[in-house]
């Protein structure tokens, strides 16, 4: 999820791009469920971190 510039790469690092939408002017309805996608999305990104 990003604005879609250019990022430096940095070695070691794992870098994830997801594709949004934009929702501007979308029902609400098309709101919650990219909202609901991405919480399910970090959700699951935190998952796989290590715990500290």
């Amino acid at each position: 999820m990003g604005c879609g510039d250019a990022c430096p790469v940095v070695p070691g690092h794992r870098y994830l791009d997801r594709p949004v939408p934009d929702p501007d002017g979308a029902p609400i309805a098309v709101v919650r469920s990219l909202r609901d996608a991405i919480d399910a999305r970090i959700t699951a990104l935190l998952d796989t971190l290590p715990s500290a």
